[in-house]
């Protein structure tokens, strides 16, 4: 199964996103939508999940929720928009994390960039950057990634860099 990530979008849709996430099954939003016309054109072309973020609106925070948490071949995810990081992580999430136990964790807010791993929670850690125009980030930034059913695993993660911001 085949994954598009983004985050930090901020009211401003990429048209490359359509071309970049063609092949993927599902996409998948960190949060910071921006308004509900990205949300509605994201879902218009594939199966969409997504929570809101600090600066989306009532009427998102009405149709996406604060952190998801969910399977899918195997591998549990947790997403939410503000996580910080391994070693970092604030009360709330290492909270989740703790009760959860989720293979893949993903969180967006900062619009840097990261994956690793976290070996005290035993997850992987993707934070995709945002994908928008706003913020102080130079180069916009998505993540694609695969799932692997059979070995319920998260494989071949590749960043693409979307050069006009």
């Amino acid at each position: 199964m085949q994954i598009g990530l983004l985050s930090d979008t901020h009211s401003f849709l990429n048209p490359k996103i359509f071309h970049y996430f063609e092949d993927c099954d599902e996409i998948w939003h960190a949060g910071d939508i921006g308004n509900p016309a990205v949300a509605e054109k994201l879902s218009a072309f594939k199966p969409f999940r997504a929570v809101y973020g600090n600066i989306d609106s009532h009427e998102l925070r009405l149709s996406y929720p604060e952190s998801l948490f969910f399977e899918v071949g195997g591998v549990h995810v947790l997403i939410t928009h503000i996580g910080g990081y391994p070693n970092k992580y604030p009360t709330r999430i290492r909270q989740l994390l703790s009760i959860n136990k989720p293979d893949l964790f993903i969180c967006g807010h900062s619009h840097n960039l990261k994956i690793m791993p976290d070996h005290q929670y035993n997850l992987l850690h993707i934070n995709p950057g945002a994908a928008g125009k706003e913020g102080f980030h130079k180069v916009s930034t998505l993540v694609k990634f695969q799932i692997n059913k059979a070995k319920k695993c998260v494989e071949n993660v590749c960043v693409i860099e979307l050069i006009d911001k």
